[in-house]
C-alpha cells in the first residue's frame, strides 16, 4: 500500500501487510515529551498544526446462513436497544511495540471482548485490541472513525498514525476519534498461529510456477500448510475468522464505544471488510470509504488471479519511468525494451538462481516494487544487480528482511518461528473461511497455464494453488452486498492498481448500486485516499468524510 518512506511491503510474505521501517521517530514540533498514554497526555502530545507531512450480505443475518444477532445498538447516552449486551471501553496504555511504531504520537489502548461465534453470543468470547487517536477539538468531533489497512492479517493498531504522517487533513482529526485495530486472529488480539517457519509457505501470494510440474508441486506445500494450521488451532479460533464475523466485530465495537452509529475507512482488504460492514449493517454505519477495492466481500479464485491483471497494467508505468533513467539502471531506453529484460532477467535466474533468488522469487520482488511510485527507485536497483548476477543483491535483500528465511544461505532461519505467521495464519484463515475454493489441482493447473499465456508478467503466480484447497468447508457463505440502505458508500479507486485493478471498484459500485459514488483516479498504485497524491481524491474524500457530502455523480480524477 505504501512506499519505502514509511513503510516496506512484504510481498513475498504477504498480500499487503506492511512494516514500518527501522528510523527514528520523527522529532514532535511541539517540543512535548513523547511517554504516557493518558487522555490528556495524548491530546498534549499529538502534534496538530505542524506535522511533517511525505512520504491491507445482508442486513444482519446471511441467506441460508445461521440466524445471528448484531451487536448492541445503544444512545448516545450508552443505554443499550437489545442485543447483544456492549462491553465497557477502558482506555489506557498502548503495548509498547504499537507505542514505538506510533512515535512520537500517542495512541491510547483497550481491549473489548466479543463472542468467538456470533450464533452463541453468551459463549466463550475472544478479545479485539483497538487504538484511539482522539479528536481534540470537542465543537467539531462528530464520532469515531474505524479503520482497517488490509490484509486480510494486517495489524490496524497504528494505521491512524500512519494516516497522520501521510497529511490526513486536521478537518478529518477535529471530525473523528480515529478508531484502530487488530482485527480478530491478528497481533494483539486473540490470535490464531499456525506455527509457520521460513521454510516450506512462506507467502500469502503463490509462487510463479514456471511450468505445469511446479503447480504439483506448490499442491504438496499448501496441503501440508493447510493440515498445519488445523493441528495448530488450539483454541477454535480458526474457523472463525471470517469477514463476516470481522464486520460483526466492528459494530461490537462501535456499541462498546457508546456510539450510535461509526464510520469507515478501509483500504485493500479493508474494502471487502467495509462492504460487508455496510450491508450487514446499514443502520449503524455512517459514512464509508473503501479505497484500491477487492470488488467484492471477499477474496476466491477469481479475485487473486486479478493480480496478473493489475502487474500488466501497473508495469507499463514502471517501465516508462525506468525507461527514462536507463543511463543510471540500464534495463532498457524504450517501455518495450523494459518489459524485454523482466522477461529476459527472470528466465536467467529460472535457470541460474543468485544465493537462492531464482525466477519465481525475482518476479514477486518485482511485483512488489510496482506497489508504490515511492518504490521504483529501489526496484530498479536490485533489478540491476541480479541482472548482472551479483550475489550481494540477494544478500541486501536477505538484510533487509524481504526474504529472510527464504534464501538459500538461510538455513539457520528456516527452521524457526516465522515473524510473518500470524499475518500468514489470518490470510489463510479469512480468505479460505470466506468462500468454496477448488479443490481439484487440475484446475489449477489448467488456470496457471491460460494466465501465463494471457498475462505473462505475473499469471503463473496469481492463478497457482493457495492452502484453501485443502481447508474444511466454510461455516456460512460469503456476506452479500446489499445495495438496500443509505446512500452512504463512497469508493476510490486509482486507475492502475497492482492488486486491486479498476474493475475492483467497478464491479462494487455496480453491487451497490445509488448506495455508492465511484470516485477514479488517473494514478498509479495502492492507495488512494492520504496515500497516494491525487489532490481531487483527497477533497472528494475530504468533504464526504468532513461535511457528508456525496459527490452527485462518479468523479474521474486527473492525475495531480
Amino acid at each position: 500500500m505504501i512506499g519505502d518512506t514509511y513503510r516496506r511491503t512484504r510481498v513475498v510474505r504477504g498480500w499487503v501487510h506492511e512494516t514500518k521501517p527501522r528510523q527514528p521517530p520523527h522529532p514532535d514540533p511541539t517540543g512535548a515529551p513523547s511517554q504516557g498514554t493518558s487522555d490528556d497526555a495524548q491530546q498534549r502530545v499529538r502534534p496538530r498544526r505542524a506535522r511533517g507531512g511525505g512520504v491491507a450480505l445482508l442486513a444482519v443475518g446471511l441467506a441460508g446462513a445461521l440466524a445471528v444477532p448484531a451487536a448492541a445498538a445503544v444512545r448516545p447516552d450508552g443505554a443499550e436497544t437489545g442485543g447483544v449486551p456492549a462491553a465497557q471501553v477502558e482506555w489506557g496504555e498502548c503495548p509498547a511495540d504499537v507505542t514505538d511504531e506510533a512515535a512520537p504520537y500517542v495512541l491510547t489502548c483497550a481491549k473489548v471482548p466479543v463472542p468467538l461465534d456470533y450464533a452463541d453470543p453468551g459463549g466463550e468470547q475472544i478479545e479485539l485490541q483497538i487504538s484511539r487517536l482522539a479528536s481534540d477539538n470537542p465543537e467539531a468531533r462528530r464520532g469515531v472513525l474505524l479503520l482497517n489497512p488490509g490484509g486480510p492479517g494486517g495489524s490496524g493498531l497504528t494505521q491512524s498514525t500512519l494516516l497522520m504522517s501521510r497529511g490526513l487533513p486536521d478537518s478529518v482529526l477535529d471530525a473523528y476519534d480515529l478508531i484502530g485495530m487488530d482485527t480478530r486472529g491478528v497481533g494483539h488480539s486473540t490470535r490464531v498461529d499456525c506455527g509457520f517457519t521460513g521454510a516450506g509457505y512462506f507467502s500469502n501470494i503463490p509462487p510463479y510456477a514456471v511450468d505445469d510440474a511446479a503447480v504439483v508441486e506448490q499442491a504438496k506445500v499448501v496441503k501440508a500448510a493447510a493440515e498445519q494450521c488445523a493441528a495448530n488451532d488450539e483454541n477454535g479460533l480458526l474457523r472463525h475468522v471470517s469477514t463476516a464475523n470481522m464486520a460483526r466485530d466492528l459494530d461490537s465495537i462501535r456499541a462498546a464505544l457508546r456510539e450510535e452509529k461509526a464510520s469507515y475507512l478501509g483500504y485493500s482488504y479493508g474494502s471487502a471488510l467495509g462492504a460487508a460492514y455496510a450491508s450487514m449493517f446499514p443502520e449503524t454505519a455512517d459514512r464509508v470509504v473503501l479505497d484500491s477495492n477487492v470488488g467484492d466481500t471477499h477474496l476466491n479464485q477469481e479475485r487473486l488471479r486479478t493480480f496478473a491483471l493489475g502487474m500488466e497494467q501497473t508495469f507499463p508505468d514502471f517501465a516508462k519511468w525506468a525507461a527514462k533513467r536507463h543511463t543510471a539502471y540500464g534495463l532498457g531506453r524504450t517501455p518495450a525494451q523494459v518489459r524485454a529484460t523482466y522477461f529476459e532477467t527472470a528466465e536467467r535466474l529460472d535457470r541460474d538462481p543468485v544465493l537462492g533468488v531464482d525466477g519465481a522469487l525475482f518476479r514477486q520482488v518485482v511485483f512488489g516494487g510496482l506497489y508504490s511510485p515511492l518504490s521504483y527507485g529501489r526496484t530498479a536497483q536490485t533489478w540491476q544487480s541480479l541482472r548482472d548476477g551479483d550475489a550481494a543483491a540477494a544478500r541486501s535483500l536477505l538484510d533487509s528482511n524481504l526474504l529472510d528465511g527464504v534464501l538459500s544461505d538461510g538455513a539457520a532461519t528456516r527452521d524457526e518461528a516465522s515473524p510473518l505467521s500470524n499475518a500468514l495464519s489470518v490470510f489463510a484463515a479469512s480468505t479460505c473461511n470466506d468462500s468454496d475454493w477448488p479443490e481439484d489441482v487440475r484446475s489449477y493447473r489448467r488456470a496457471v497455464a491460460e494466465d501465463r499465456e494471457k498475462f505473462p508478467l505475473f499469471g503463473a503466480a496469481s492463478a497457482n494453488i493457495l492452502p484453501c484447497a485443502y481447508w474444511s468447508d466454510p461455516v456460512e457463505p460469503p456476506v452479500r452486498i446489499s445495495a438496500e440502505g443509505p446512500h452512504n458508500v463512497l469508493i476510490l479507486q486509482n486507475r492502475r492498481d497492482l492488486v486491486t485493478p479498476l474493475a475492483g471498484g467497478q464491479r462494487l459500485h455496480e453491487k451497490f448500486g445509488d448506495r455508492s459514488r465511484l470516485v477514479t483516479a488517473d494514478g498509479s498504485g495502492h492507495g488512494v485516499y492520504a496515500l497516494g497524491d491525487n489532490a481531487c481524491a483527497l477533497n472528494v474524500g475530504t468533504t464526504y468524510l468532513v461535511e457528508g457530502k456525496m459527490p452527485r455523480r462518479d468523479v474521474v480524477c486527473p492525475a495531480g
